[in-house]
């Protein structure tokens, strides 16, 4: 734990005293003094705007949760199903966002910039859930399924009884995937509705960029960071938990 909190202090310290030594304009590269100046000054707003953003990540991160999960139980139970729908959930994780972004933003409505925002997030975050969840139930072991089938376990049993058990480490393991990817989307989503109704951080970035004020910049960008780093956390221990509980069991 000490070391990444030591190698961080190097950082700021080496950056601190090249900003002051090469007399760099603070609107090129503020010190990081003058960045914490900056967020404890705007730390209000910001909370407020990073909120926003988290809301939006989450209702993104719920919906594409049931529908990566719900498209991979329906394919891993039809072979052909999934020839058909594995190569356009491939085609839609490798498509960029920012592409279809501006005629989502029409369909939602130019009033609704937070639909937008949730669609276009919970698309980048789809694929993630969907792959595990899909590798998760075609993984059970050979073993337990010739157990099953010597008991006469159906098709229902063998899914509720096996299969589902067996593809939750894979399924939690894409739900922490894709708790990162759901904020990177609401931020691009943001960018790209470029609206200020959403009232995001993407929105705090945007309006501080374009007045040159760089260290409020920075500031936003650090409170989306540990944003990130919490939520990836919680979404760890809330693996580690379920696992354990599912061991135990």
């Amino acid at each position: 734990m000490a070391a990444p909190v030591i190698l961080i202090a190097i950082l700021l310290a080496v950056w601190e005293i090249a900003c002051r030594a090469l007399a760099v304009p603070s609107y090129f590269l503020p010190p990081p003094s003058q960045v914490a100046l900056e967020a404890a000054a705007g730390a209000p707003v910001l909370l407020a705007s990073a909120w926003n953003t988290l809301v939006m990540a989450l209702q993104a991160l719920v919906l594409a949760s049931v529908l990566a999960c719900g498209v991979a139980l329906l394919v891993a139970l039809n072979r052909t199903l999934e020839k058909a729908v594995q190569p356009l959930a491939v085609a839609l994780q490798v498509t960029p966002v920012v592409a279809i972004a501006p005629q989502v933003v029409i369909w939602a409505g130019l009033d609704h910039p937070n639909r937008a925002i949730v669609a276009l997030a919970a698309i980048v975050a789809f694929f993630p859930i969907f792959s595990g969840a899909l590798t998760g139930l075609k993984s059970a072991d050979p073993d337990l399924e010739r157990l099953f089938d010597l008991y006469g376990a159906n098709r229902r049993q063998r899914l509720w009884r096996l299969r589902i058990p067996s593809a939750m480490p894979f399924v939690l393991e894409g739900h922490k995937v894709a708790g990162g990817l759901a904020v990177i989307g609401a931020v691009v989503a943001e960018f790209v509705a470029g609206s200020g109704a959403a009232q995001g951080l993407a929105w705090r970035i945007l309006e501080s960029s374009n007045r040159l004020q760089t260290a409020r910049t920075f500031a936003a960008v650090i409170v989306l960071a540990i944003m990130g780093a919490l939520l990836h956390a919680v979404l760890r221990y809330g693996e580690q938990a379920i696992l354990r509980r599912l061991r135990g069991r």
